[in-house]
């Protein structure tokens, strides 16, 4: 079923026609979020405008359609893999083709626990307010246990199945490529103490690449202009390097 359309399973925003497409930009939704895509619109707000800002620097932006409880297991990374396969070839793109994987909250580990799992080749990753230690995230609220064991019921071993889709335990395992973390220091539904701040940490003790962008007294994944700014410059600098 691969001629299947690309729209069925994802948003996509492509570059004007004439012009020669870069690579992809994955962005994954937030917990629940795709329940408010709509099929055939898409993201709105911010995710519609970076988009829209993507395409027009030569990008294709893509937002997989998802299991909105998907906290990237192995069939979420499944067909991400697919999608992408999709989106490269309807742009005409090679397969080793640069990907930069982005997100927000679940988003946010999906991006960064996704590029240790794919086919295809990373070339950055740009989270915000990403969830990180998700062991510690099953206690965090009580509205997560239920989307966590959905995620994984398959799994023989459920704590197991959380460390492998963490990426403060995958930080090891993560791809030697440049990273992009914000976080809001107001957030209080993905505290950054806990997250972000963990991971950068284990990350820059690996040697990695790793921007980390604090946005004072900003609440969960919402960003200040200048920090938008940042993550949209990041993303597109990636694609040209």
């Amino acid at each position: 079923m691969e001629n299947e359309p690309l729209e069925r399973f994802a948003y996509a925003a492509f570059p004007p026609e004439g012009a020669a497409p870069r690579g992809i930009v994955v962005h994954f939704m937030g917990l629940g979020s795709q329940w408010q895509a709509r099929e055939g619109d898409g993201p709105h707000g911010l995710e519609r405008e970076g988009a829209a800002a993507a395409a027009a620097a030569g990008a294709v932006f893509v937002v997989p359609y998802l299991d909105p409880w998907n906290w990237m297991n192995a069939g979420a990374v499944a067909e991400t893999d697919r999608i992408v396969a999709l989106a490269k070839a309807r742009a005409g793109l090679p397969a080793d083709a640069p990907v930069v994987s982005t997100g927000g909250s679940m988003g946010g580990l999906c991006a960064l626990v996704w590029p240790r799992y794919t086919r295809h080749r990373v070339a950055a990753v740009a989270a915000n307010c990403p969830v990180c230690d998700l062991p510690f995230h099953y206690t965090e609220r009580p509205d997560l246990p239920r989307t966590l064991r959905a995620a994984f019921a398959a799994e023989p071993d459920f704590e197991a199945a959380l460390r492998s889709r963490s990426p403060l335990h995958l930080a090891p395992d993560l791809p030697d490529v440049p990273y992009a973390v914000f976080h809001g220091t107001a957030d209080r539904l993905v505290d950054k103490a806990a997250h972000s701040d963990k991971f950068v940490a284990a990350m820059r003790a690996l040697g990695r690449r790793v921007e980390y962008v604090e946005v004072p007294g900003r609440g969960h994944c919402d960003l200040d202009e200048a920090a938008i700014g940042r993550l949209r410059s990041f993303v597109l600098a990636a694609l040209r390097d």
